[in-house]
């Protein structure tokens, strides 16, 4: 009697909502040179990692990898469970946290914070050599990201993509864009400012506005409510001249030192855990040394300040990347 073949890649239950997606430039990166997904993957992880890695595996390019985030479209497990879940999947060879530096040729630079996604599983040297050119081989365009297979796919019919358009209207075609959501949570942080779905729509490009000169929701929010009147008879009307009247100004990026017309794209890795940066080889398996061995430090010899051991290791990390090419 045939007997079926159930895949060893657990699934989480597809959400009614689409998943949340990070700004643009984070989130999650696709590895290059992955196999084709079948019903072996993951097979020799244990049960837990299994069902978290399944459930990554899965999201697009771009979205928010957060452990937060992604508690709370895992209902078995909580946030401690699903950091437990990324340390060991960083060990197995699947994800590294990086943080790269972007832009150059004379214009500003930043910092995005992104996961790097290899459902294949990696050595080490294979990440090492990954990051030597910034990552610039996984960043994957949201358009050239392959459907998923229609017998994995979730509920949800995915968007079909479109080369012409840009990753930002990629993304705010998956789910409301973050400058939306922070317009309608509004009412929820004071009843005085709740807005309709029409109102979000009006007000959005502006407060994306003010989440393109680096502020974040909280930020906005905390602006918007602060020292209301006792009556607001037109929120919208009112939301709408907060937005102008006290946007924030630019904030001009701090210049990095390179030569003229080199273009910057520098990766660091970070330890999955704790997030203190530093070179791929001071962090095997994506993890610092505390974080890899817990309690060694109380082992005997002198022990070292976790608080200075940081910063020692973020400080040589920044000098790394400040070198010119």
């Amino acid at each position: 009697m045939a007997t079926q073949h159930l895949s060893s890649a657990l699934r989480a239950p597809a959400s009614s909502r689409p998943y949340p997606m990070a700004n643009p430039g984070y989130g999650k990166r696709s590895a290059p040179g992955q196999q084709p997904r079948d019903g072996a993957d993951f097979m020799l992880l244990p049960l837990r990692e299994r069902s978290v890695a399944g459930f990554i595996d899965q999201l697009p390019e771009g979205a928010a990898m957060d452990v937060k985030g992604l508690a709370g479209q895992l209902p078995l497990y909580g946030q401690q469970a699903v950091a437990s879940a990324l340390k060991a999947l960083s060990v197995a060879g699947h994800l590294r946290r990086v943080r790269c530096l972007i832009g150059g040729e004379g214009g500003p630079v930043r910092w995005v914070f992104r996961t790097f996604w290899s459902r294949t599983a990696r050595d080490n040297e294979w990440w090492a050599a990954l990051l030597a050119d910034g990552g610039k081989q996984a960043v994957v365009p949201p358009a050239a990201v392959p459907v998923v297979p229609e017998q994995r796919a979730p509920e949800t019919a995915p968007v079909a993509p479109v080369a012409a358009e840009a990753p930002e209207r990629v993304a705010a075609e998956e789910g409301p864009s973050p400058a939306y959501l922070a317009l309608a949570r509004l009412g929820r942080a004071d009843a005085r400012l709740a807005l309709s779905g029409a109102d979000c729509e009006v007000l959005e490009q502006l407060a994306a506005e003010w989440l393109a000169r680096g502020v974040d929701a909280a930020y906005l929010t905390q602006a918007l409510t602060a020292g209301l009147p006792a009556r607001v008879d037109s929120p919208v009307g009112f939301v709408r001249r907060r937005l102008n009247d006290k946007i924030p100004p630019r904030m001009p990026e701090a210049p990095v030192p390179t030569a003229p017309g080199t273009p910057i794209r520098r990766a660091m890795m970070e330890c999955t855990k704790c997030g203190v940066p530093g070179r791929p080889e001071v962090l095997p398996d994506g993890l610092c040394r505390p974080c890899r061995l817990p309690g060694q430090e109380a082992q005997g010899g002198a022990v070292e300040l976790p608080a200075e051991r940081d910063v020692r290791a973020y400080v040589a990390g920044l000098r790394d990347l400040l070198k010119t090419p």
